[in-house]
């Protein structure tokens, strides 16, 4: 399993952090209050912006059938992984977890990975001291038990993508299989925390294709789906076996992971009906522009869905708004630059100038 630090841009300060193990703070729940702070007073001058961050969790989601006749997306936010499942967190702050599954195939492996990966991740025994291996395993073992109820009523063939943030104090870690896509908001600036597991991906291509298998119009796995990696799809012969985990369609998840600063703002996470019509800026911009007017996280993810079905998707829609302040995103500054001009180039427009005066037909 490897940590994927290398998708999207990430600002100097959060490579920084990256490399270095910074303190922790406790975050919130969801019920828009303000967390506890410590009774001790800190003067200014010892308030490192960077370091002692510490994010205010809030919440918004919003779906929509869209266009189509069934419904096949699915999410979920918990705001404490441990309390809800009656696990003893070791670490001792709230992890907060929020999920968005796309099915495909009917919406049964949606619903089966929604209800029960957050409960696989707890009763890890590396849970909470390894969350980047236990987040993997769990989708793995998730996978795995979706197959085993793989008989009627269930569909066989009903698969889901699965896209996950888990939040720890500072930390956010990113899990993705599939075409979901999590882009944070950094200070306006769209910084993409997933990659789309898309045939026509590079490196997807590129590993399929060492295991034999192949790319139809750059768009479909044998053939067969859009996908290249996903939970279920065990009814597709040649892309999953039980006992060839390492097949053409995998359910690993590629992770990433930062530690937040005051520079980010909120986190977008979107089934691919949004991203269809959505840049990654243009849905960071859009959500701004309605945070700034109205601060309500729920009611921006309802208003960027009914965007994106004025902007024609054909797909179903859902979105996950992760805010980390209380208050709304700060206008941006635009800072002009100053126009110059060198003492040669003002004394050859001031005799270009004064000839015109002169010679008012001159330079016509």
């Amino acid at each position: 399993m490897c940590v994927k630090d290398e998708i999207g841009e990430v600002s100097e300060e959060t490579e920084k952090l990256l490399s270095c193990d910074a303190t922790v703070g406790k975050s919130s729940s969801f019920d828009n209050r303000p967390m506890n702070r410590s009774v001790n007073t800190v003067a200014i001058d010892d308030v490192n912006p960077i370091t002692d961050f510490v994010p205010i969790i809030r919440s918004g989601e919003w779906s929509d059938i869209g266009t189509r006749s069934y419904m096949e997306d699915t999410h979920i936010c918990i705001s404490d992984l441990a309390k809800k499942f009656g696990c003893r967190n070791l670490k001792g702050e709230a992890i907060s977890f929020y999920g968005v599954f796309d099915g495909h195939g009917g919406k049964d492996a949606a619903h089966f990975v929604r209800d029960n990966l957050p409960m696989v991740i707890v009763e890890d025994s590396d849970f909470p001291l390894e969350l980047e291996k236990v987040i993997v395993r769990s989708y793995l073992e998730t996978d795995l038990q979706f197959a085993k109820t793989c008989s009627p009523p269930l569909t066989p063939t009903s698969g889901t993508t699965a896209l996950s943030a888990m939040i720890l104090g500072r930390s956010l870690l990113v899990a993705n299989a599939g075409d979901c896509r999590a882009v944070l908001s950094q200070r306006g600036v769209a910084i993409e925390m997933s990659k789309d597991h898309k045939p026509s991906c590079a490196n997807e291509r590129k590993r399929i294709e060492s295991l034999g298998g192949f790319i139809v119009d750059d768009a479909y796995l044998n053939g067969e789906l859009a996908v290249t990696r996903a939970l279920g799809d065990w009814g597709f012969e040649g892309l999953k076996d039980i006992d060839q985990p390492n097949g053409l369609l995998i359910a690993e998840p590629e992770l990433k992971k930062i530690m937040l600063t005051k520079e980010d703002e909120f986190l977008l996470i979107g089934s691919d009906g949004i991203w269809d019509v959505f840049s990654n800026q243009n849905a960071v911009d859009f959500a701004r522009r309605q945070l700034q007017e109205h601060n309500d996280a729920t009611t921006c993810c309802k208003e960027l869905v009914q965007e994106a079905m004025k902007r024609g998707a054909m797909d179903n829609l859902t979105i996950v708004m992760v805010c980390f302040h209380m208050d709304p995103p700060p206008a941006r500054t635009v800072q002009r630059r100053r126009r110059t001009i060198s003492t040669k180039g003002f004394h050859t427009l001031s005799d270009l100038l004064k000839e015109k005066v002169a010679s008012p037909t001159s330079l016509e």
